[in-house]
């Protein structure tokens, strides 16, 4: 038996990755007043379908959707900025004039072709902010994100920025998209002849090498933006170069999600492949309206964890376990007589393991090597009659005699625990 295509078991080395990534992000986003949320794994189908788009391909390829012994039609979240606006929404959790910033993360489903960094079983961590238009909010969440980043030294990552503009200007550019790809549409695949018809702006979004090459000669957006759309899309990018965060201005990027007003943005890696996507976000000023509730502006984001995890590993920057100290008993009896003793450093917040095999005293350091101990609790003959321990710090090749006693204290100041 194997794990069903498109999934995968997160092994304790990967899964270590992905609790420091997600413990720093509890921490990091704390800083700027970000809550976790919590929301369900499966979604009534008409959320998704409201909220994304019933043109895009994650509506009409990708979902994982069913229906219950009771008839109610369900689908996996694809996606979670829709369930977040759905527990805004039903919860009442913002109000007129409040903000609220919103921090999730967790599984998604998608059904799509496996590939480097993608799954059909992934993991994200996204960002919400509810209750401002201020471009000052665009540009503070996408710095956060960018300097929670900063630590994992990621390299090649560019950050690709646009605007898709709102209802007052939108329709003219897709009217003018519409009459100059029709001119075209015996080049654009199937999927993209279908789009001219339903939602030409998914066209911009198409990854076929014919499709894109009739993109080029295209007017961008930014020639029907309205003057308020421009002077909102020039604060977020003048608000970014303040504090140093570069971008390139990508005039076709348009994301996959019909929800996405004005600010869209990616985050690029050149490590991934072809799929270089390694986030991307942008504000949706009108989905917590089209899902039932109070119109309510909206800036987000969402980071492929798994994406993350493996330019991490490319780094080769993946953290060790943290071992504390490790046991070495010459006699298995002497190990049962400090089984109290290790319960007791634990409960005191130190990692400590040992092995119950026991064995020469050579496998035993051998082992704690494997485990990358910083120090060695070393008990044999001597040590036992006089109730000390040899302590061996493994990075200095140092050591020194300690009375059990002291092990506990000398612990805390030494590994400030």
């Amino acid at each position: 038996m194997k794990t069903p295509k498109g999934t995968r078991d997160l092994l304790p080395e990967e899964t270590r990755l992905f609790q420091a990534i997600e413990q720093r992000a509890i921490d990091f986003f704390g800083r700027y007043g970000f809550q976790e949320i919590r929301t369900p794994l499966f979604e009534e189908t008409s959320l998704f379908i409201r909220g994304i788009g019933d043109e895009t391909d994650i509506v009409t390829k990708e979902m994982y959707r069913f229906q219950t012994k009771g008839g109610d039609d369900l689908t996996l979240r694809p996606e979670m900025t829709a369930s977040v606006c759905r527990a805004v929404v039903q919860h009442h959790l913002v109000g007129k004039d409040e903000l609220l910033r919103l921090l999730y993360m967790g599984p998604m489903f998608r059904y799509e072709r496996p590939q480097a960094g993608r799954y059909r079983q992934f993991h994200q961590l996204g960002a919400e902010v509810f209750g401002s238009a201020d471009p000052l909010i665009d540009a503070e969440t996408i710095q956060a994100l960018i300097a929670f980043l900063e630590p994992y030294q990621l390299p090649n990552l560019t950050l690709h920025l646009n605007s898709v503009g709102d209802e007052t200007d939108r329709p003219q550019y897709l009217a003018y998209l519409r009459e100059a790809l029709t001119a075209v549409r015996d080049q654009l695949c199937a999927d993209c002849q279908r789009r001219l018809e339903t939602n030409v702006l998914r066209l911009l979004d198409c990854k076929n090498p014919t499709c894109r090459q009739q993109l080029v000669a295209l007017k961008p957006i930014s020639d029907f933006w309205s003057a308020e759309n421009r002077q909102h899309f020039e604060a977020v990018c003048n608000y970014l170069a303040q504090v140093g965060i570069r971008f390139e201005i990508n005039p076709f990027l348009v994301r996959g999600l019909d929800y996405y007003t004005k600010t869209a943005f990616e985050l690029l890696s050149g490590d991934l492949g072809a799929q270089s996507a390694v986030m991307g976000g942008g504000r949706y000023d009108k989905l917590l309206e089209q899902i039932g509730g109070s119109p309510t502006p909206a800036f987000g984001w969402a980071l492929g964890i798994d994406r993350l995890v493996t330019l991490i590993r490319n780094q080769g920057t993946s953290p060790e376990p943290a071992t504390d100290l490790f046991f070495v008993f010459g006699e298995r009896a002497w190990l049962d007589e400090s089984f109290a003793l290790i319960c007791q450093l634990r409960a005191q917040g130190f990692s400590v393991l040992y092995d119950p095999r026991v064995g020469s005293f050579k496998s035993q350091m051998k082992r704690a090597n494997k485990h990358q101990a910083r120090l060695t609790a070393i008990i044999g003959e001597s040590e036992y009659q006089s109730k000390t321990v040899t302590l061996k710090d493994m990075a200095k090749s140092e050591q020194q005699t300690l009375a059990l006693d002291q092990l506990a204290s000398y612990l805390k100041e030494v590994l400030a625990c």
